[in-house]
């Protein structure tokens, strides 16, 4: 079955850490776009960070650089963000987008919920 799982939310304060997993099965990760979004009540979907393939060059939304990092583990066929000293606005349900870079067909999954709050 062709999908991705993305796993790792939660609770955490204010200056916290958590780190996103998106875990791609059925088709090799490393080969494909990788984009983190997230969605809150009342905003737009977000661009958080991206991956590209081929390759790996990244870039990320302006809220979070310097604080994120997306990344990828090949034999775990696993992409990952690492997000650091988060704020209260970084709350949201957190989806990856695999994309072909040549089809531009995408896998998403169901999201993870990232909640910061004293």
């Amino acid at each position: 079955q062709v999908h991705v799982v993305e796993s790792g939310g939660g609770l955490v304060q204010p200056g916290g850490s958590l780190r996103l997993s998106c875990t791609a099965s059925g088709f090799t990760v490393s080969t494909y776009t990788v984009t983190w979004y997230r969605r809150t009540p009342g905003k737009a979907r977000e661009l958080v960070a991206v991956i590209h393939a081929p390759g790996s060059s990244t870039v990320y939304g302006d809220s979070v650089t310097g604080r994120f990092i997306i990344s990828r583990d090949n034999v775990k066929n696993t992409v990952y963000l690492e997000m650091n000293s988060l704020k209260v606005e970084d709350t949201g349900v957190y989806y990856c987008d695999a994309r072909d870079p040549i089809t531009l067909y995408a896998y998403w999954g169901q999201g993870t919920q990232v909640t910061v709050t004293s």
